[in-house]
C-alpha cells in the first residue's frame, strides 16, 4: 500500500513540474495580444446580447484572424503560453477590462465604480 502511495506521488510531482509550456517560436506579442483579448470580449457581448443579429463564433473568429493576420494555430499557442503564466495573464486580462471600462465610461459618462455606487445605493432613482 506505502508503494502504491509512493508511486501516485512521484507521478503527480513529476506531472506538475511539465506545467512550463514552451514559447511558440510565431508568438503574438504582449500588446497585440492583449488587443486581441478586447476585440474578442467585445464580439462575445455583442453576440450574447443577440444585438442585432449577433455573431457566429466562426465569424468572430474569422475577423479576428483577418484583422490581426495572424492564423489560428498561432492564436491559440500562443493563448496557451501566455495562459500557463497566471499573473502574467492576469495582468493582461485587467489591461482588458481597464479598456472595456473606458468605452463604458464614453458611453454611459460614469465609471465603474461611480455606476456600483449608485446601483447598489438604498436612494431611489431620480430619472
Amino acid at each position: 500500500m506505502k508503494k502504491i502511495i509512493f508511486f501516485c506521488l512521484a507521478i503527480f510531482a513529476i506531472g506538475c513540474n511539465n506545467s512550463v509550456i514552451e514559447k511558440p517560436s510565431n508568438l503574438i506579442e504582449k500588446d497585440k495580444m492583449v488587443d486581441i483579448l478586447y476585440d474578442i470580449s467585445l464580439l462575445e457581448t455583442v453576440k450574447t446580447q443577440g444585438i442585432k443579429r449577433g455573431f457566429t463564433q466562426e465569424e468572430i473568429n474569422q475577423y479576428i484572424l483577418k484583422k490581426y493576420k495572424i492564423d489560428s494555430l498561432q492564436l491559440v499557442s500562443s493563448n496557451k503560453y501566455y495562459a500557463s503564466d497566471a499573473e502574467e495573464y492576469k495582468k493582461m486580462f485587467e489591461k482588458v477590462k481597464a479598456k472595456l471600462d473606458e468605452d463604458d465610461k464614453k458611453v454611459t459618462g460614469k465609471t465603474a465604480e461611480e455606476k456600483n455606487s449608485t446601483e447598489n445605493s438604498d436612494a431611489p432613482k431620480v430619472y
